[in-house]
């Protein structure tokens, strides 16, 4: 699968700076293995007819919920990562307009909702994360399942490879930072919490309208 590679548009990193989901890394492996074992574990619960995944990137998770035969759509701010997610859909046989260019920001009902709404690895990237949570609720028609990296496990895991040093192990592009307990109070207040996985290092809920 095609990545973008740590590109940056409009001054933010988009995408994937490497391909995650096909690292032969083995605790890149083991940890990724984690966090869609439990992704795969919260869909099947929600069982949706349609899902829309904010925030798609190059769009291996809508792409895979495509192939099983689910209503699916994928949206994210970068033109550059969505026109990526299409050449991934075309190498599939998939159609590339499951694709679109849409900031969280913009999110609008109805032309936007899902019976599951998707948003991994968004939130902790934009400087108005309530204002997005706001934008998930207006399109979310039953569930939402949200993630962020956990901290502070997760920037000791980066220093514990070596990586971002002079910024304690913060990822470039991650301007805001939750503990598993303070992002559960964040999305409490907008949205029913019913379910909390812990795949190291992510915070990942299942949240009802």
């Amino acid at each position: 699968m095609k990545v973008s590679q740590g590109r940056i548009e409009d001054g933010i990193v988009v995408g994937n700076t490497y391909d995650k989901y096909g690292t032969k890394n083995p605790i890149a492996r083991k940890l990724m293995h984690g966090f869609h074992s439990s992704l795969e574990t919260l869909v099947e619960q929600c069982a949706p007819t349609s899902i829309h995944e904010v925030g798609c990137g190059e769009g291996f998770l809508a792409m895979e919920w495509q192939e099983q035969g689910i209503d699916v759509r994928g949206s994210d701010f970068s033109t550059e990562v969505i026109e990526i997610a299409r050449e991934n859909a075309r190498s599939r046989n998939l159609p590339d307009h499951l694709f679109t260019v849409r900031s969280i920001y913009d999110l609008a009902h109805p032309q936007d909702s899902a019976n599951l709404v998707v948003c991994c690895e968004v939130l902790e990237h934009l400087e108005d994360p309530v204002a997005g949570l706001e934008a998930l609720k207006k399109i979310t028609e039953q569930h939402l399942i949200i993630s962020v990296p956990r901290e502070p496990i997760w920037s000791v895991l980066n220093m514990a490879r070596g990586k971002y040093w002079s910024d304690f192990g913060n990822t470039p592009g991650h301007i805001q930072n939750w503990s598993r307990a303070a992002f559960v109070e964040l999305v409490g207040s907008h949205f029913e919490v019913q379910r909390i996985e812990s795949p190291l290092p992510w915070t990942m809920l299942l949240c009802a309208r």
